[in-house]
């Protein structure tokens, strides 16, 4: 939590800007299936993730890290959350390497570099993307910045090292905030 605290002020200045056309209403209950499983915007990014057949990987993840609570909590978080497949992209082994309990600490930084205090639906982030000519900086919770662009429909995420994600559902309604799938995971500056 005092990770959360300590960027969630300038998330919360650099979103808040742009994010009121985005924000989430309880009358917009519509979400994209992810991984075969309907996404509930009652529930919260915890109880969505679970029955995602393609996020089996965060999830556990998720719970080695010990940041089920805070993901439960009341947010607003958007979460970018990397595929099964995004993680088999990663180097052999290292998927493991991080979910030993001796590299909590590090798994903790990869996932909070997926997280961002905010509730920023698609629209919002381009808006921000467009407002700042083209490219937008995003601070996430784990203290990474990614910068945001998009082509078209396509919202692209560049992390510090220079891996791209491509957001491939976007816009999954939570209750304390929305989920963006994301095909690659971004690492925190080596």
């Amino acid at each position: 939590m005092k990770l959360l605290s300590l960027v969630s002020a300038a998330t919360i200045v650099t979103l808040a800007g742009c994010s009121a056309g985005g924000m989430k209403t309880t009358d917009d209950n519509a979400n994209p299936m992810v991984g075969g499983a309907p996404m509930y915007a009652s529930k919260n990014i915890i109880e969505n993730a679970v029955n995602s057949k393609d996020h089996t990987t965060l999830v556990a993840a998720v719970k080695a890290a010990g940041l089920v609570e805070t993901l439960q909590g009341p947010g607003p978080f958007t979460v970018f959350a990397p595929t099964n497949a995004a993680f088999d992209k990663l180097p052999e082994g290292a998927v493991a390497g991080l979910l030993k309990p001796e590299n909590k600490a590090a798994l903790t930084k990869v996932l909070a570099c997926h997280v961002v205090k905010a509730d920023a639906l698609s629209g919002a982030i381009k808006t921000m993307i467009d407002d700042d000519m083209g490219k937008h900086p995003v601070p996430t919770i784990g203290g990474c910045t990614l910068m945001a662009t998009y082509m078209g429909d396509k919202i692209m995420l560049e992390d510090e090292n220079g891996r791209v994600a491509n957001v491939t559902i976007a816009d999954v309604k939570q209750s304390n905030g929305v989920i963006h799938v994301i095909d690659t995971v971004l690492l925190p500056k080596q």
